[in-house]
Order: C-alpha cells, then structure tokens, then sequence
C-alpha cells in the first residue's frame, strides 16, 4: 500500500498496472481495496487501477469525523489530482457507488465515467422505510445485534458462497464503532438523487438482486444512465459473480468510446 495526507489525514491506496484511462475503484461501507480484487486484476492486464481505502477504512487513518459522502468524494478526487489521474473512470460499489455519483457531481470535469455497485440511489420506498428503522436500532446504546442482522439478513442473496458471506460479516463487524456509525449516517443522510441528477459523464448502475434502486425513478432522476442487473448474487455481486459485473464494466466502456 501506498500512502498521501489530506489535511492531516493519511490515506492509503494501491496501484497497478498500466494503460488509460485510469480505473479508480472504491469500496463500500466498512470494507476495504480489496473488496474489488477481482476487477482490479481483470482491469490492470490493460488499464492504470488505484483501488483506494477511503478515510476510516482499511490502511487509511480513521479520524473521529465527521464522515460525508462528499468528504469522501472530495478525498478520491483529491487522489486522482495528487497521483495525476486524467479523467479516470471512477467505479464504486456501495457506498462506494455513492461516493463515484458524488465525485462527478462535484468534480463534473474529473471523472470520464462512472460505475455504481449496487449503491442505495433512488431509494425504493419500502427500502427507504427500513433504512430509517435502522437508524433508530442503530442510536440504541446496545445497537451492534441490529447491526448483525441487518448485515447477514439484507445483503446476501441464497446462492452467495458461505464462507465468503462469513469473511464478510467478519470484516464490517470489526470496524471502530466511530467508523460503522458514522459511515452509516453520511449513507442515510446524504442527498443523492441530487447528485445522481447533476451526473453529466457516461454513467452505468449495475443492479444486484434485489436492487437497492428504484431503476424507472433512476431513470427518470438521470436519463443518461446505463442499468444493468446480476443474475444468482446478492449485494457483493463484485465478488460472487466477477464474470458478470466485469464483462457489463468491459462492454460499457467500448459502447461509451472510453476503453
């Protein structure tokens, strides 16, 4: 890993390969660069790839606060001016996706596309309800159960393999307190059906099952966007079915004149 300070903030990434346009990947909620291994080592055989640990994540420091969606925008796109990044394709998963949407909202002349994974974008209203149930399980003093379980209940479809699942659970339940709460308010709080509308650069949503997005009201919020869906995997469709969200990423980018 290799590391740049923001404003006192170290943050760590890791780069490989070579070739344009750049491949920035970013990952979800309480996870880590390697989150997205499978597409950084399809990318890098002919892309530049800088799979990053956002602020509170992986090898980045985890500062009490405050975490934003656009903070973490801010930083990516702070990176890519640091590391001379010209016009990369930016692809998040998650939380992630919602920081990619946020980067080419504020930074509209950085990003020459973007990609979100399953990311909570035009949120359906059923979801949208739940989210805020959460919330309220989440400001209860003894909050890690619900965290459990909205975790192992929510993000996993019934074919996803077991023991991936249970690295997973591992990985988001050991995050600093600080981190998963603050996180999960900069998701719940942030306002990105705006940004999603700002979105001016070719823009793919790839959907899991079920889809964290209601796809027509995304549609409608941004014309522009390509949707596509996996097929037999739940929320961490990046890892279980590589094949597919690789080949859709592949096909986006020859079909928008960017690969």
């Amino acid at each position: 890993m290799e590391h740049r300070t923001r404003d006192g903030v170290m943050l760590g990434f890791e780069e490989t390969g070579s070739g344009s346009p750049t491949i920035v990947l970013v990952h979800g909620w309480t996870c880590n660069h390697t989150y997205f291994a499978p597409q950084r080592d399809h990318f890098a055989t002919r892309h530049r790839v800088v799979s990053v640990d956002l602020r509170g994540h992986g090898q980045s420091d985890k500062p009490k606060g405050p975490y934003t969606i656009a903070g973490f925008a801010d930083d990516v796109a702070w990176l890519c001016r640091e590391l001379g990044l010209t016009n990369p394709v930016v692809i998040g998963h998650s939380m992630g996706g919602m920081t990619a949407i946020e980067v080419a909202a504020r930074h509209p002349n950085l990003p020459s596309a973007i990609v979100a994974c399953d990311s909570p974008v035009a949120l359906p209203a059923q979801l949208a309800s739940n989210l805020a149930a959460i919330t309220v399980e989440f400001h209860k003093p003894d909050w890690r159960p619900a965290h459990r379980a909205f975790l192992s209940d929510a993000l996993f479809g019934p074919a996803d393999d077991p023991e991936r699942k249970a690295r997973i659970l591992a990985d988001m339940t050991s995050a600093p307190d600080h981190v998963t709460l603050g996180c999960w308010e900069a998701i719940v709080g942030a306002d990105i059906d705006t940004a999603s509308k700002k979105c001016a650069v070719p823009f793919l949503y790839l959907a899991a099952s079920p889809p964290l997005a209601d796809l027509v009201r995304l549609r409608e919020l941004n014309p522009r966007v390509v949707i596509g869906q996996t097929v037999g995997a739940g929320h961490f469709h990046q890892l279980e079915v590589p094949e597919q969200v690789n080949a859709m990423i592949d096909r986006f980018l020859a079909v928008s004149g960017i690969s």
